[in-house]
């Protein structure tokens, strides 16, 4: 039996925008083929909390919309928001001074002046938050899933999945260090290209897809995402003749428990 390690807490966000073909898109990511987790793969924007977003988190005028959240609460979504910020140049927060959400052409400065500084630690998201008059939008974010790494794995994450609408005309790249490539795409084109090979997809990235995939456009998802009581998802993993097959709560709302997982390898 593996020797299980602690799961790390993490975050990431679904950033849906309506689609021309009457479909609702998310926006997506290719992981770089030498990073150690999920390589190669099509995955939302997101990753660990950090000292930093705990740090916002003391800091209540630098975020927006925490009202009625625990303290490990907003840290996860002070995290999500950061992450997407770093990965995709797409910002979540308001002007403090008069309240209106932060537009693409603001954030697109924003992004140009201290993206790269950020993501190579010579600035912290606290600074660029505070020099910038910024306040993090935390009510944007809604919850829709949790999921937590199968016990045995040699990495894991206690992960928080957002949805959020995407703000008008910010339309996100990739930093071309933690990611190689972006897309715009439907949940049903992401799932389709999981099943061809066009995409390697997480098991976790797949039913969540599958389940955004339900709903028509970016309204209908958010106010489904607000019906939801979210069940924690902890896959139990089982070797098979064939290869794996994971277990989770069928309560979770993912249209299933059993679900084969292909050759272990």
């Amino acid at each position: 039996m593996a020797e299980t390690s602690a799961s790390r807490p993490a975050s990431t966000i679904l950033l849906l925008r309506d689609g021309a073909a009457q479909e609702v898109e998310v926006f997506m990511m290719v992981r770089h083929h030498q990073i150690e987790f999920n390589s190669g793969a099509l995955v939302f924007p997101g990753g660990s909390v950090d000292a930093g977003d705990k740090e916002i988190v003391a800091r209540s005028d630098l975020y927006s919309g925490g009202e009625g959240l625990g303290e490990a609460d907003r840290g996860f979504r002070i995290a999500a928001i950061r992450e997407t910020f770093e990965e995709s140049g797409i910002l979540l927060a308001r002007s403090k001074a008069i309240g209106t959400p932060v537009d693409a052409r603001r954030a697109g400065e924003i992004a140009d002046r201290h993206r790269v500084a950020l993501n190579e630690h010579k600035i912290s998201f606290l600074e660029i938050l505070a020099d910038n008059g910024l306040q993090l939008a935390l009510d944007t974010l809604v919850p829709y899933a949790h999921w937590i790494t199968p016990e045995g794995m040699p990495k894991r994450f206690d992960t928080w999945f957002f949805l959020a609408a995407a703000p008008p005309d910010q339309l996100g790249a990739h930093d071309g260090r933690e990611s190689t490539d972006s897309i715009w795409v439907s949940p049903r084109e992401a799932v389709e290209g999981g099943e061809t090979g066009r995409f390697k997809l997480p098991f976790p990235t797949t039913r969540n897809l599958i389940r955004l995939a339900k709903q028509p456009n970016v309204g209908a998802a958010l106010d489904h995402a607000r019906g939801l009581s979210i069940v924690t998802v902890m896959p139990v993993m089982t070797k098979t003749e064939t290869g794996r097959q994971l277990r989770i709560p069928r309560e979770a709302g993912y249209d299933g428990e059993v679900f084969e997982v292909g050759a272990v390898g």
